[in-house]
This record gives C-alpha cells, structure tokens and sequence, in this order.
C-alpha cells in the first residue's frame, strides 16, 4: 500500500470520530468505565503486594545468646549474622541483657517490687535479626541456631506461613478478578462496536461494491477504534488518578493509625502515573480496534 492511501485512510479514520460522533461517544464512554474498573483493580493489587511485602520486611527473628560470652565472641555473633545469606543487609540490631532488663520491667509495674529486689540480670543479650526472605525462615532458624554462643531462636513460624498463604491466595484472586474484568470489557466493547459497525454497514457494503480490498476497509475503522481508545485511555487515567488519591489520602492522613498495618506506604500515583498511563492508552487502543475489527466480519461478506 502506497504511503499516500495509507494517510488518506488514517485521516478518514480520524474524520469517521466526529462524523460518527454519537457512536463514537456510546463507545468512547464503554472503554472509559472498563479502563477505569481494570485500572484501579490492578492499583489495589499492586498496593496489596506492596502491604505484605511491607509486613513481611517488618518480620524478626530474636536469636538469644549465653550471657557469659566476651564482647569478642558476641561481635563475632553478630558478624556472622549480618554476613548470612537470609539476613536483610541493614537488618541486624543488638539489644544488651541490660536493655532488655529495663524494658521488661518497664512494661511489667506491676511486679516492679518484686524485680528491684532481684540480684541478677535473667534476661540474655539479644539480637534482632530481619530475614530477607520470608519462605526461607525456617532455614534461617537453623543456620542461627548453629552459631557457637547461641542458645535459642525464636521466630514467628505460624505468621509467615499464614502471609506467605495470604500471598499466594491473593495474587491468584487478584490476577482471576483482572483476567475477568478484562473479558468483560472485551464483551462489553465488542458489543458497543456492533453497534457503531452495523449503524455503518451500508458504507462498508458500498465500499465493497466498488472494489476495495477488506484491509482498505477496515483501516480506518482500525484507526477510528485506536483513537477513540487513546483518548479513552488518557481521561480514564486522570480519572484514575483523581480517585486513587482521594482514597490513598484517607489512609495516610494519620499515619500512626495505619503504618503498623503498612498501609502508610501505599504506592504513590506520582510515582508510577505515566506506566499508568501508556497501559491505559495501549489497552484502550487495542480493545477498542480489536472490538471494532472483531464485529465487521460478517459485513466484509459481499
């Protein structure tokens, strides 16, 4: 095809949005609200991933060490946890026995009498190790314990199990309920383009008539369809926006009310707004020409 048809059919395309205005805004509004669904359920998912990951940055392990040790062998502790390959770069932190003293009876009064009275320090020197990895938390356990001068490990095993079972019973409803917003969008859109394609079909039968080719005719129809979802794509994402930051702000308004939730590290749509925008103008474009190039088949049939 000659460069010259091809700009003819592209500005005929473009012509056909205004001059089939009605239904060029029956479908213009379908992609609008099917972008906006598929937009904000994939921001809720990806906000969800960001929570647990979240959470589980904020999952410690407490290795407790003899309280006869040197400061020698408990720097060499602490060298070899920092050094380990489950361990978080930053995510070692060292709590002394007297520490920890003074902090548990600070949360325990009522038994302060009791305490004061105590000759001896009962508490062990204590780090407090972040696994970089939830799924291998009990490997870690067991390379600590091995560690010479440490007597004990303790770690939340029954809450790792249950956030990596909430990870993966989420990421597969979260991919289920995109994959089915899709679809429907792809109903939805198909149907509203039968409706604009059949309105037309006697422009296309004409067409046909005289001897053009069915890729000369459903150019500008695919064109038509890329533009429409294009402007689509850029209004659903200012919409987006609009409605994303109005309910992040409810949630990161009192930030020590939802940050032991994670909530306080909601993703921030600045951040992440033109990836939302190309997938919005990309999916639109291609919905809406697919839809439209979908529903001609049976009037190319002259």
């Amino acid at each position: 095809m000659r460069a010259s048809n091809f700009t003819y059919l592209v500005k005929q395309g473009i012509h056909s949005v205004w001059y089939n205005r009605m239904m060029s805004t029956a479908s213009f509004c379908v992609l609008l609200v099917s972008l906006l669904m598929v937009g904000l359920a994939g921001l809720t998912g990806a906000n969800i991933s960001v929570i647990l990951s979240y959470v589980e940055d904020q999952n410690e392990v407490l290795v407790f060490t003899d309280g006869e040790l040197t400061q020698e062998e408990t720097q060499q502790i602490r060298e070899i946890l920092t050094d380990s390959e489950y361990t978080t770069p930053t995510g070692v932190t060292f709590k002394s026995r007297d520490d920890a003293w003074k902090e548990y009876k600070y949360n325990n009064p009522e038994a302060s009498i009791i305490y004061d009275r105590m000759d001896y320090n009962p508490m062990p020197n204590t780090y407090i190790v972040t696994i970089n990895d939830l799924t291998k938390i009990k490997a870690a356990v067991s390379e600590y314990e091995l560690i010479d001068g440490v007597f004990k490990v303790s770690a939340p095993h029954d809450f790792a199990e249950f956030l990596i079972s909430m990870r993966t019973t989420l990421t597969i409803i979260g991919g289920a309920v995109i994959a089915a917003l899709i679809v429907i969008c792809l109903v939805i859109i198909y149907n509203a383009s039968r409706a604009s394609v059949f309105a037309r079909r006697q422009e296309i039968n004409i067409m046909k008539y005289v001897g053009a080719t069915n890729a000369f005719v459903k150019i500008p129809f695919f064109i038509e369809g890329m533009f429409i979802g294009v402007v689509a794509g850029g209004v659903s994402w200012i919409l987006t926006g609009l409605a994303y930051n109005s309910i992040r702000s409810m949630f990161v308004e009192d930030v020590t009310l939802w940050e032991a939730l994670g909530l306080a590290s909601l993703l921030n749509f600045s951040d992440i707004s033109w990836i939302v925008l190309a997938a919005n103008c990309v999916v639109g474009a291609l919905l809406s020409a697919a839809g439209i190039i979908m529903s001609m088949g049976k009037h190319l049939k002259v």
